[in-house]
């Protein structure tokens, strides 16, 4: 398909005709110059010749003609009738010098086929397009699109059979009957359904049932290297077959078959158990901690409660001390206090200096009597290793707790060989180390797990078999050393340090200035000097109201009364033909096309709006709720989803009018939003702000309202790591260089891998009254007067530089996907912050931020821009809660994977919605009267995230044929 936006430099290489080609066309009636021009050019491109008139692009068209030397009017290119078409076509292929397909040549490209895809999980659209190539390049007559799909299939049969045998004949008799028996689910062993389950909430019988299972898969003894010699696309779509098969499918494929497929499955699975395990240790180790201080702070509370007017009576004994100094304290104190409220004061206060002990004495409780039973398979599941000696105690006192495990003694002298230093806290050591140098075994089992979580959490301790928890060295790339040059160049980034940090230096030092001299004219920010000297921002007046916008909607409500949401899905699924990416997980499709469509259209309708697929299929005569549950799970998983709402976004932004909608533009917003879920789902936390347990959705929505990217995310996770992955994963065609942000979504981090990955973070603060700007150098401070008393200290220039290479290795990482970005910055954590590269992302990120601040604070503009970003963002969330009414907005489901679809087709189902609303913008105010009545106001307001004229309720009626005529009055 070539009708999209094409610039000169790709025209002139791959649209250029050659000398011969002119001659031979020039030597046609000029009439047909042009046809035999695109066709030409058309299969020397792609290996075949267009069918319709859409695929070739009026700039292209223009380009052939200029070449023919042909003006005029630039006309959509159409084909001509049969039988000169394919006249046309024969000269064409005996002028490229095209031969007819022999039976050697399919041979060999079968051969071809085999060696090249026969383990890639690239889509057959772009298989068949390398085909056609391969054709062109040996002036081959390419096999029609049929016959290619069934060499494809057949091939890839083939593939998938040959290693899946040889798989499971590497596989021992007794991993066989182990396989065989999960999949009969006898009880023996950890059944299939158990294998493919999530895991539940934090507690210590999840972590039981954990641990079962990553047991049972390293009993195997699978051949593990398979999966780094083996292709991740293949190995994903085996991975994805095996999700959507239940014990039933797969016991009824061959022998060598299920046992290959089952054992690639738990082979991958691995990881992602171990991870849970860890995110389990993790979480229940804090449960533990949190639990008891909470228990003490509640009892202080009623301590403090039980002396009323402590305050007072502790001024008044100090009044009446002072006032007589050398009297005795039966005649000067008792009056103003008795001996029970001095008592209660004193019981308080050591109360208070024993808080830490107190915690610390709950939570060995809490340990010995319930949680301590799980120690014993954790270690024998975790395999725990560290890249940093500093670290290495904290494994030797892992390694010595688990030989310890049957040694029934609870006191062990510390002469024993126990690690003490670099694991337990100095604050911790009183109640771990006993006066006589005696070490209590349960104490010290807790405090190591304490230490554990901390390394655990910022990988400096990772987890062998791990992906999140894994080696944090394998997420770095590892040819960083042999690439440096071409990653500096990837990232725009200078090699020399000196010359970065003073682009930085001087930029720092133009921002505070012109802050300092325009400060004192600016009359909405002010700094105040009451106590702490705090900025003070006076907010923004509302912009003027659009006077037609209302009108405009009212129009389209009128033109298009209650139109379904179900027929906008299908509008913009025919238009846009983002259905042919749900692909089956199987080996072939039995349904008839028009039939998948109207299944799919059905689910990705019931899965957004959560009103579920059995509503769906109960509204719908001819389709059964188990039809719509298969094709839920042999065609619809979180790829094809995202790469579907990738397609309509696209879509939307190409047709968009400049003249409607004015510039795309490089900016855009993200958020978070909380769903509710179920509370067994490992994903559900408690929201401090929002209240109650569920998960939260990370947006990234356009400044005309199309979402760009949405990731599923835990309540305690990182927004600053879902906004970096948004702006480098959102796989659209706009080009992102400012993000807004609230102030959840920044941190001087954040700031810092912004920067170095080349867009601009743009926070709107809620603390902004107590930020401070940092110096560029000790000399620029006196001339900064205006805005001295918000100036802190000079940042360290030094540091920067000296860590400057790792910093863009990290930074580098992200960029080539190596890792997510939530795993980079799990490794810069408060908690860690003795780690050098930390010390220094910080130090630039002050230097960054401080430049934003000066720009935010003198620049009215710049505030009022991010804050309608924001309400972009604000406007999407609102706009979900319409779309996705089904049982009260809650996703009900505890599987991961049910919810990424569900968020994902939610997604996608908005973004149809926005497309169809821009086609009916666009054709209201094509006309004059409409047009002439737009002022600035009104396209500033415009959005098509509208859906007062929508119907997402009623009959769920799919019909293909029935269109949505944006023409009509």
């Amino acid at each position: 398909m070539y009708s999209g936006v094409i610039g000169p430099d790709e025209l002139g290489r791959e649209w250029t005709l050659d000398f011969d080609d002119v001659e031979f066309i020039w030597s046609k009636p000029m009439d047909s110059w042009i046809d035999y021009g695109v066709q030409i050019a058309f299969f020397k491109n792609s290996g075949r010749f267009p069918e319709k008139a859409g695929e070739v692009s009026s700039a292209i068209i223009d380009y052939i003609r200029s070449q023919l030397y042909r003006s005029g009017k630039v006309m959509p290119w159409l084909p001509s009738d049969g039988r000169t078409e394919r006249r046309r076509r024969l000269e064409i292929k005996v002028l490229l010098n095209i031969q007819p397909l022999k039976p050697s040549d399919e041979a060999a490209l079968r051969h071809w086929l085999k060696v090249e895809h026969g383990d890639s999980g690239a889509d057959a659209k772009r298989v068949i397009a390398d085909t056609l190539i391969w054709c062109v390049e040996r002036r081959l007559e390419a096999p029609p699109e049929s016959v290619c799909m069934r060499h494809i299939n057949s091939i890839r049969r083939a593939y998938d059979t040959e290693f899946l045998t040889k798989l499971a004949a590497n596989l021992s008799t007794a991993t066989k009957i182990a396989l065989t028996a999960s999949l009969e689910g006898d009880g023996s062993v950890p059944n299939f359904s158990d294998m493919k389950a999530d895991p539940g909430r934090v507690a210590r019988k999840t972590i039981f049932s954990i641990t079962a299972r990553l047991k049972f898969i390293q009993q195997l003894n699978l051949p593990s290297e398979i999966l780094a010699n083996t292709n991740p696309d293949w190995i994903g779509r085996m991975y994805r077959r095996v999700v959507q098969e239940t014990s039933w499918e797969m016991l009824r494929h061959k022998d060598p078959i299920c046992f290959g497929l089952y054992a690639l499955y738990l082979l991958r699975r691995e990881a992602d158990i171990t991870d849970a395990l860890v995110d389990l240790l993790i979480d229940t180790v804090h449960k533990i901690r949190k639990r008891a201080e909470r228990t003490i702070a509640r009892e202080t509370s009623r301590d403090v409660q039980q002396v009323f007017g402590k305050e007072r009576i502790l001024a008044d004994i100090a009044v009446a001390a002072l006032a007589n100094p050398n009297g005795r304290i039966k005649d000067i104190i008792f009056p103003i206090a008795n001996i029970s409220q001095l008592q209660s004061i004193v019981s308080e206060q050591r109360s208070r200096g024993e808080w830490a002990g107190r915690v610390y004495q709950i939570m060995r409780s809490s340990w010995a009597s319930h949680y301590r039973s799980m120690l014993r398979p954790l270690l024998e599941c975790l395999c725990l290793r560290s890249n940093n000696v500093l670290y290495h105690p904290i494994l030797n006192a892992i390694t010595w707790i688990e030989e310890q495990l049957d040694n029934p003694a609870r006191i062990i002298r510390v002469e024993e060989g126990v690690p003490i230093e670099g694991v337990i806290a100095p604050k911790w050591r009183t109640v771990v180390i006993e006066p006589d140098g005696r070490v209590n075994r349960i104490s010290y089992e807790l405090c190591t797990l304490l230490a554990l979580r901390e390394r655990l959490r910022c990988k400096e301790i990772w987890v062998r078999n791990a992906s999140k928890f894994g080696n944090p060295d394998d997420d770095l790339p590892q040819d960083f050393e042999t690439r440096r040059e071409d990653y500096y160049h990837t990232l725009g980034l200078s090699r020399d340090a000196k010359e970065f940090t003073s682009d930085l230096k001087t930029l720092m030092t133009t921002e505070l200035r012109t802050l300092n001299r325009e400060l004192p004219k600016n009359k909405t920010v002010k700094i105040l000097l009451k106590q702490k000297p705090r900025i003070s921002i006076s907010p923004l007046k509302p912009s003027s109201e659009p006077p037609n916008l209302e009108a405009l909607k009212l129009e389209i409500g009128n033109r298009w009364p209650m139109t379904s949401l179900l027929q906008m899905l299908t509008e913009a699924a025919l238009s846009t033909g983002f259905l042919d990416v749900f692909k089956t997980s199987g080996d072939r499709v039995v349904l008839d096309k028009e039939v998948l469509q109207h299944r799919l259209l059905l689910c990705l309708y019931g899965l957004g709006t959560n009103a579920g697929l059995k509503r769906m299929s109960c509204a719908i005569p001819n389709v059964s709720y188990a039809e719509l549950l298969h094709v839920r799970r042999k065609f619809i998983d979180s790829n094809a989803l995202r790469e579907a709402s990738r397609i309509v976004a696209n879509a939307t932004l190409s047709l968009r009018k400049p003249d409607i909608w004015g510039d795309p533009g490089t900016a855009c917003g993200s958020d978070s939003q909380q769903f509710g879920a179920w509370d067994q789902n490992p994903l559900a936390e408690w929201h401090m702000r929002y209240g109650g347990r569920g998960i939260m959705i990370y947006w990234h929505v356009e400044k005309k309202s199309v979402c760009v990217y949405s990731q599923l995310k835990k309540v305690s996770s990182s927004e600053s790591a879902s906004m970096i992955q948004g702006v480098l994963n959102h796989c659209t065609d706009l080009k992102i260089e400012r993000q807004y942000v609230d102030s959840h979504g920044q941190s001087e981090i954040a700031f810092a891998f912004c920067h170095l990955l080349g867009f601009e973070l743009a926070p709107r603060l809620k603390a902004i009254a107590r930020q401070k700007l940092y110096l560029p150098s000790h000399q620029i401070k006196k001339s900064l007067g205006d805005i001295a008393p918000i100036l802190s200290h000079v940042i360290d220039w030094k540091l920067i530089e000296r860590h400057y290479d790792e910093m863009v290795k990290y930074t580098t990482a992200m960029n080539e996907r190596t890792a997510d970005p939530e795993s980079i910055l799990r490794r810069f954590t408060r908690s860690d912050v003795m780690h050098p590269t930390y010390k220094a992302l910080a130090e630039l990120g002050r230097a960054v931020k401080t430049i934003f601040l000066c720009r935010y604070l003198r620049s009215e503009a710049l505030r009022r821009e991010i804050h309608e970003g924001l309400n972009v963002v604000e406007n999407w969330n609102s706009a979900t809660g319409f779309v996705h009414f089904g049982r009260g907005g809650e996703i009900a489901t505890n599987r991961r994977e049910d919810q990424e679809i569900a968020v994902q087709s939610l997604h996608l189902l908005q973004n149809t919605m926005i497309y169809v609303n821009t086609h009916m913008f666009q054709a209201v105010l094509a006309e004059p009267e409409w047009a002439e009545r737009m002022t600035p106001d009104d396209h500033r307001g415009i959005t098509p995230l509208i859906y007062s004229h929508v119907n997402p309720y009623g009959v769920f009626d799919v019909n293909l044929e029935n269109r949505i005529s944006y023409s009509e009055a």
